[in-house]
């Protein structure tokens, strides 16, 4: 069911898109714009927190309100204001991508298009199917990207001499080595499924597209039945899997584990840096590839703050803020900027961040870089991995 949000709202939406720059700069000074974004590591927040928002108040005036609230909760907020007729919505700007996004855009919540309007779009690079796609779905102006990243495994040097690099390495390693391999069962999980799926179907090129029910489930029994050879080696023998991969981390800092995952290619540095991981820490990626994708800013169709949201957008994506998140030991967030739209003085600095140590380098493992699937693979998996592997 789509969601009408009447004719006053997309006058509201043609004002602000029919304004220049200047005057939407000027209508976003002094007011408070409430982003609803996941808030489970520390780096993030604090690049958010320390260096965001008072640069978007000192220059704009705009208050930031941070909110936590990811996936699900988000389309469910904005579900439930649409359905109640709400003037205004609670929320300005969301942290979003792929389902979520998918989910927005089935219930018309988003507002859009904006993103064309903005001056730092003309730095990003839309060409990138990495990045001006999400899950398969083209972003016609509906979200902004704001990272980019490739899923990553984490491991302990000190206790693992080769990690296993295909399925077949992997379940000898877990037969060999029990309780210290798992994965949870949330995004990063599914997204080592999705990758697993990928692999079983011989390849990306084979899901590409819509989705494709024939194949899924053709291909997710062989996954299934893979998962279930791997399940009594697994952290307490697969009968219970991490609720997140922040609890993953814990568990691989304690020692408890020596593998964990990141959707962040470069996270081990981050999180060596900041003391949680060990110094023995190393990142890689399989041989059978993993997901890289991009996240996304997006703005809800009720926003009574589009002006000041689209200014902090804009400031989010600015070289400046980019390459300060891109920092390894900042967060170490993968930037959606196209360096050779960048002025030479800029492009400069970002080739001189400080590289990675514990992570590869991305030019090694672009090769090994999976383009996500249509977000009803993700949906499904979800769903099965419930009902065939944790509650069987």
């Amino acid at each position: 069911m789509v969601f009408s949000c009447g004719e006053n709202k997309k006058q509201e939406a043609v004002d602000v898109l029919s304004l220049s720059w200047e005057d939407i700069e000027q209508q976003a000074n002094g007011k408070t714009v409430t982003m609803m974004m996941w808030t489970g590591d520390s780096k993030i927040n604090a690049y958010i927190n320390s260096f965001v928002k008072p640069k978007i108040k000192n220059t704009y005036g705009i208050n930031l309100e941070i909110i936590g609230g990811q996936g699900g909760n988000i389309v469910q907020i904005l579900m439930t204001e649409l359905q109640a007729s709400a003037s205004k919505s609670d929320v300005d700007m969301m942290w979003i991508n792929g389902e979520t996004f998918y989910q927005l855009r089935q219930i018309n919540a988003l507002f859009g298009p904006w993103t064309d309007k903005l001056p730092n779009s003309k730095y990003i690079d839309f060409e990138n199917p990495f990045i001006g796609m999400d899950f398969q779905q083209p972003i016609e102006g509906f979200e902004l990207p704001w990272g980019n990243v490739q899923m990553a495994i984490v491991y302990d040097s000190a206790k693992v001499e080769n990690p296993p690099m295909n399925r077949e390495d992997l379940l000898n390693f877990v037969k060999a080595n029990p309780g210290i391999f798992t994965f949870d069962n949330q995004f990063t999980g599914l997204t080592f499924l999705k990758a697993l799926l990928i692999d079983i179907a011989g390849g990306g090129e084979v899901l590409q597209g819509d989705f494709d029910e024939e194949k899924y489930n053709l291909y997710s029994q062989k996954l299934w039945a893979y998962i279930n050879q791997l399940k009594p080696y697994l952290w307490r023998k697969g009968q219970v899997f991490p609720e997140s991969v922040a609890q993953m981390h814990q568990l691989f800092a304690s020692g408890e584990l020596w593998f964990t995952m990141s959707n962040n290619d470069a996270e081990v540095d981050s999180k060596t840096a900041e003391g949680l991981f060990s110094e023995t820490s190393r990142a890689y990626v399989p041989d059978f590839g993993t997901i890289q994708n991009s996240h996304y800013l997006g703005i809800t169709k009720l926003s009574g703050q589009k002006a000041a949201s689209m200014v902090v957008a804009n400031f989010m994506v600015s070289p400046e803020a980019q390459l300060e998140k891109m920092n390894p030991v900042i967060w170490g967030d993968g930037t959606v900027l196209n360096m050779e739209a960048l002025p030479k003085d800029m492009k400069a600095k970002f080739q001189n961040l400080p590289s990675r140590t514990k992570a590869p380098q991305r030019s090694e493992i672009l090769h090994k870089a999976h383009l996500e699937l249509a977000p009803m693979y993700m949906i499904k998996l979800a769903e099965d991995f419930r009902k065939k592997i944790i509650n069987p």
